[in-house]
């Protein structure tokens, strides 16, 4: 396979779940989306990419950006991000071919862990911000509080990139459990078509 568009993304949102009546991420409201999108070659490695951030009046321009990826990759995206963007997103979005990094941990363990905990055991590095404080920048809303909100989310993504590049070349991610014992799971991004196996998938 050549030229393989990937694109990760990350959604804030305006207000947290103690705001809502119940869990429904599309009453949450979105601030800003996210999104890096890239070429990738046969081996994985990434030919060009670029970071774009879209504020709700923008969204428009940021649905065919998912639409020309043959994965769009998120951390806990199928049952957050993917839900809170529903309100404003056209109806094939949540049919394209998503592919969620903590979905994909669940499916070979038992235990997960968040974004900020497998980035720090597997990659050294950890989130530059709460995701309280991007309600709290939104809410704000003066320039330097959306600017640092922009940070964040794009921080965010990149992050999540790092952690799918580290499991595309290693095959395992770490992370500690709710009792602090490093774990360390096995994983295999490969497209299917790459794979010996051919067995399906609900998401390809």
């Amino acid at each position: 396979m050549n030229g393989i568009t990937e694109v990760f993304f990350d959604v804030e949102t305006k207000k947290i779940f103690a705001d809502i009546p119940d869990f429904d991420p599309g009453k949450l409201g979105v601030s800003i989306v996210s999104v890096y999108k890239r070429t990738v070659d046969e081996n994985g490695k990434e030919v060009d990419g670029f970071m774009q951030s879209f504020w709700e009046e923008d969204f428009e321009k940021m649905w065919p950006v998912f639409s020309e990826a043959k994965r769009i990759i998120g951390f806990n995206s199928i049952k957050f991000d993917v839900l809170a963007l529903k309100p404003y997103a056209p109806n094939y979005f949540a049919k394209l071919p998503h592919f969620d990094i903590y979905a994909e941990i669940k499916k070979v363990s038992d235990r997960a862990a968040s974004l900020n905990n497998i980035a720090k055991e597997t990659l050294d590095k950890e989130k530059i911000d709460d995701g309280l404080n991007a309600v709290y920048y939104w809410e704000k809303h003066d320039v330097e509080s959306l600017a640092k909100l922009k940070k964040y989310c794009e921080a965010d993504v990149a992050i999540t990139r790092d952690v799918y590049d580290y499991i595309v070349q290693n095959k395992v991610v770490l992370f500690k459990d709710k009792w602090n014992t490093l774990r360390k799971v096995s994983l295999d991004f490969s497209y299917l078509e790459d794979k010996v196996d051919k067995t399906q998938t609900s998401l390809f």
